[in-house]
């Protein structure tokens, strides 16, 4: 978890102004918010990319991908209850209701050529998202990109952490690289650990169903220096595979999606180029 745009935001303003923004959100209780936030030039589009975040990030933390991505690709985020703009609602702690919410909700935009990217949470979520659709008989994805997370067949190697008190969370938090200056603001970690802790829960309590392998190319992403989540948890990754799987590892911890963002990006482009009327517009 790291502090996406709108978050940064939040904690540049002043600590009234903070506090207020908070409650207006968290007291929002007007017409539903999307499910999936658009992120595009404005130009016509040809493919969809949609995103799916790390536990505690919002649909914001994909905004500047817009500019780094052919005009062509419209970019739709998930925007999960209990976060920036959807502050105000109940997070998820289970991925099975989520994921029928989602099948619903990302329905009408299949009528485009799409992928799916997915980091940490956001790639589990993907992934039985994917599955969700094949069962339905809906369009399948032309492509998955799954990042820093175990092969969902692979038992969580790691202690339960979504009960533990904030403090040793937070100890937690650190080890796998959130920044110290997010972890030492208090008002950002009390708005932030709630819908963080729901995440983890969710993670913690999934529980695989085996099925078939999928059809869609499948590449996944590892960071050199993730201390959680090893290139031995990802190459499982493969038995999900019933066509193309690739294992790219990158420079960076969890969240190299930030921090090697032209490389992941580079390679989203080449990998999803080559599926024929499946890829996306090359600028």
């Amino acid at each position: 978890m790291t502090a996406g745009t709108r978050n940064e935001r939040i904690a540049r303003l002043p600590v009234d102004k903070r506090a207020q923004l908070v409650a207006r959100l968290r007291g929002n209780t007007g017409h539903a918010a999307p499910w999936f936030l658009p992120f595009s030039r404005g130009e016509a589009a040809r493919a969809r990319l949609f995103c799916f975040s790390y536990a505690g990030g919002g649909a914001s933390m994909f905004r500047g991908w817009r500019d780094a991505l052919p005009g062509g690709v419209d970019i739709r985020a998930a925007q999960l209850p209990g976060r920036e703009n959807r502050v105000g609602e109940p997070p998820a702690r289970r991925i099975g209701p989520l994921v029928d919410a989602l099948h619903e909700a990302i329905t009408p935009y299949l009528d485009l050529p799409y992928a799916f990217y997915g980091h940490s949470m956001g790639a589990l979520v993907a992934f039985e998202l994917a599955r969700r659709l094949r069962r339905a008989g809906a369009p399948e994805p032309a492509h998955l990109f799954l990042a820093a997370f175990r092969a969902p067949q692979l038992p969580n190697p790691n202690i339960k952490i979504h009960h533990l008190p904030d403090e040793v969370l937070k100890t937690v938090l650190r080890t796998e690289g959130t920044p110290q200056h997010v972890l030492d603001n208090e008002e950002l970690m009390r708005a932030l650990l709630p819908t963080l802790r729901a995440d983890i829960e969710l993670c913690d309590t999934y529980e695989y169903r085996t099925e078939p392998a999928l059809a869609t190319p499948i590449t996944v992403f590892g960071g050199h220096q993730d201390v959680r989540v090893s290139r031995s948890d990802l190459e499982p990754w493969q038995a999900q595979a019933a066509g193309p799987f690739r294992l790219v590892m990158l420079p960076g911890s969890h969240f190299f999606l930030h921090s090697a963002q032209d490389l992941l990006l580079d390679d989203i482009v080449r990998s999803w180029k080559g599926h024929g009327h499946d890829r996306p517009p090359v600028g």
